[in-house]
């Protein structure tokens, strides 16, 4: 079974410590120091289960990186960075990201986060999947697709399970506490302006198959809709 997980990080002993933690908790690490090494990576076979993606590389941004990779892959991504600023975990999210640690941090704690990430990925009946409730389970992107007048829409994992909790209750406001739990319930140190973030997203991909598109509505205060 395919247990590799990639780490791109620069800094050998950051990417050591990780490492040893990984092939404590079973898991096969693959190391490189540049994003380019890292997208060759993931174009090969068996490509890596998860990728911790260092923002900070010689080469070229981890940002960059991640959006190069979400072009042919939809493995989970986990971002390093050293930067505390708002802006850059919304920006890390928002182009497909699935997770962020910021350093230092615990590499124990991140392969526990790690392993959460992989379960939730995890397809229903899997046998090496921990026994879970079958709601925890999460279609990946690559999965399931949400059509929007006949056309399937290219959704990042979290623009979808987004938008698939405001199909599930169209008309009802949802605030943006209740949008974390459905959405990012994996990733608990998420900011709930990054909801704010993903919804103009969502917008814009709609409107570019309906420039009319206005279904996702606005609550101030409250929250967000979708309309009848």
């Amino acid at each position: 079974m395919n247990k590799t997980i990639l780490i791109v990080e620069d800094e050998q002993a950051i990417a050591d410590s990780i490492a040893y933690a990984l092939r404590t908790d079973g898991f096969t690490p693959l190391h490189v120091t540049l994003g380019e090494q890292a997208l060759a990576a993931m174009r090969a076979q068996p490509a890596p289960l998860l990728v911790v993606l260092d923002v900070g590389l010689p080469d070229m941004s981890g940002l960059e990186v991640c959006r190069r990779m979400r072009r042919f892959s939809d493995a989970p991504i986990m971002f390093l960075t050293a930067r505390s600023d708002e802006i850059d975990r919304i920006v890390g999210l928002e182009i497909g990201a699935d997770d962020y640690v910021t350093k230092p941090f615990s590499p124990r704690e991140l392969v526990a986060r790690i392993r959460v990430i992989l379960r939730r990925m995890s397809p229903p009946g899997a046998a090496s999947a921990p026994a879970v409730p079958a709601s925890a389970f999460e279609p990946r992107p690559l999965e399931a697709r949400i059509l929007f007048r006949g056309q399937p829409l290219d959704l990042t994992r979290y623009e979808y399970l987004l938008l698939k909790a405001l199909l599930e209750h169209p008309s009802h406001v949802l605030s943006r506490a209740q949008l974390m739990d459905r959405v990012w319930s994996d990733a608990p140190d998420t900011l709930e302006r990054t909801v704010d973030a993903h919804v103009k997203s969502l917008r814009a991909k709609l409107r570019l198959i309906d420039a009319d598109a206005d279904f996702i509505l606005t609550h101030r205060g409250m929250g967000y809709s979708l309309a009848p």
